[in-house]
């Protein structure tokens, strides 16, 4: 890559945001830089001007200048912080909500319609090619702090996505646990024989989107004993652990599972996941067997875990 890459890249793109803009009213009545400011204070209502700062990579002194006059505009109020009296915090007034929420309204609209000039089939390759751009020039530390749980979508599988599975269950268990590709080969194995036969009706697989990409899963699938489903292959992204994924996932499965008309729900796990084990208790799972085993290069504690799905052990929490 050369330096007139990089340039004809960001003249194309300049271009594209310019059109997304025609007329230029989508920040109106405020400049570029204000609706930033609008939109950070209105994802992370708890801040200051130092947070303010160091996000949007502004001068003090213009920084102050936009917050003066959002103050006299009666958007957000200034008061002391909670964790330090040295700094003031920020927060967005009722009117100033409604701007945040206007200009947040019209850059939906602006994007939806840039969208709906991508075919379906690209916009997976779209949001990969962006993620890869963001991912490289932060140096692998791509912001992720205006993230919240409701930003995460739970959604079908679409092509690729079961390959997905098969792929991240055995980094992300290779990395924090070590296990082997033993373990690759029997999510594989549960994978395919999704893949190959399932009733729609009976089993189902969750994709957990961010930004437009995958970060965690889940399976519903039939048991060898009667009335019985078996979730598998529960799995968070790292990046995207503390916005309650593991949760949503466990719950969409019991929902799904008691809708289909299962009577229990039964999964398998080893004590060592105890992010995991604490969430299957939160839903009301009781361990039931333990048994030691050497599996995926690693000794292990087996633990089988059941839900009666009529509510007698069911907590209701998550």
């Amino acid at each position: 890559m050369t330096v007139q890459d990089v340039r004809a890249f960001n003249r194309f793109y300049t271009n594209v945001i310019g059109a997304l803009d025609y007329g230029r009213h989508l920040y109106a009545p405020y400049t570029l830089t204000e609706a930033r400011v609008l939109y950070e204070l209105a994802h992370a209502p708890r801040t200051d001007a130092a947070d303010l700062r160091e996000q949007l990579s502004l001068d003090a002194g213009y920084l102050s200048r936009i917050l003066n006059r959002f103050e006299k505009d009666g958007l957000v109020e200034r008061g002391p912080s909670q964790t330090d009296p040295r700094r003031r915090r920020i927060t967005l007034t009722a009117r100033g909500r409604e701007a945040a929420d206007l200009l947040e309204e019209r850059a939906r609209e602006s994007v939806g319609a840039l969208l709906a000039t991508v075919s379906p089939a690209d916009r997976p390759r779209l949001a990969e090619a962006m993620r890869t751009i963001r991912d490289i020039l932060s140096g692998g530390r791509a912001p992720r702090a205006a993230a919240r749980p409701e930003d995460v979508v739970l959604r079908e599988p679409r092509p690729g996505d079961l390959g997905w599975i098969v792929q991240r269950n055995a980094a992300v268990y290779a990395a924090e646990y070590g296990w082997d590709a033993d373990y690759e080969a029997l999510v594989a194995r549960i994978v395919a024989d999704f893949a190959q036969d399932h009733d729609p009706r009976l089993e189902r697989v969750w994709m957990a989107e961010l930004d437009g990409r995958p970060v965690g899963c889940v399976m519903c699938v039939r048991d060898r004993a009667p009335d019985t489903a078996r979730l598998r292959l529960l799995l968070v992204e790292p990046e995207a652990r503390g916005l309650r994924i593991g949760d949503r996932l466990v719950r969409a499965v019991i929902d799904f599972a008691r809708g289909a008309g299962y009577r229990a729900l039964v999964l398998w796990t080893n004590d060592c996941l105890t992010a995991a084990r604490r969430i299957y208790r939160r839903h009301g799972f009781t361990l039931v067997a333990e048994k030691p085993h050497r599996s995926f290069g690693q000794d292990l504690v087996g633990q089988d875990w059941r839900l009666e799905l009529d509510g007698r052990n069911e907590r209701g929490e998550g």
